[in-house]
Parts: C-alpha cells; sequence; structure tokens
C-alpha cells in the first residue's frame, strides 16, 4: 500500500463519517437524502481507489450499480419531495 492510498483512504472516511453525522442529525429530509447521495459517491470513489490500488479492475461492475442506485434514488426522492410541495 502506498502513501497516497492511505491518505485517500482516510479522506474518504473522514468524509463517510461527515456524511452520516448528517444522515443521523437531519434537520430536513432533503438533508439526509443529499447527505446519502454523498454517502453514495464516497463509497464509489473508495472502490474505484481500491481497484487502481489492487490493480484488478474486476470490481467495476460494483461501480455500476451504485451509479445506478445513486441516480435512481436522488430523481425518485426529488420526485417524491416535489409532489409534496403542492
Amino acid at each position: 500500500m502506498t502513501v497516497v492510498y492511505l491518505v485517500t483512504v482516510g479522506l474518504l472516511w473522514c468524509g463517510a463519517a461527515a456524511a452520516l453525522y448528517r444522515v443521523g442529525r437531519g434537520p430536513t429530509m432533503l438533508d439526509r437524502a443529499v447527505a446519502l447521495d454523498v454517502f453514495t459517491s464516497l463509497s464509489m470513489c473508495g472502490v474505484g481507489a481500491f481497484a487502481v490500488a489492487r490493480d484488478d479492475y474486476s470490481d467495476l461492475p460494483i461501480l455500476l450499480v451504485l451509479s445506478l442506485l445513486g441516480f435512481v434514488g436522488s430523481v425518485s426522492l426529488a420526485r417524491f419531495f416535489a409532489g409534496r410541495s403542492r
């Protein structure tokens, strides 16, 4: 493991901890939704960094699934919140 990889993982863990804090703390449901989207993005970055560090790209379908889940989740929450504002 290189120092760059360890620093990257450390920063991703700090970002994930901040996002999970925002999920738990709130204050609104929209804040929680954005924090979950950030957490999904950070987990995708972690999987990508892990694939690069191992020089094995067989984990890339996981990135595809996470990106689809993040997109579908964001769109469905946006449609839900748009329907509630009326």
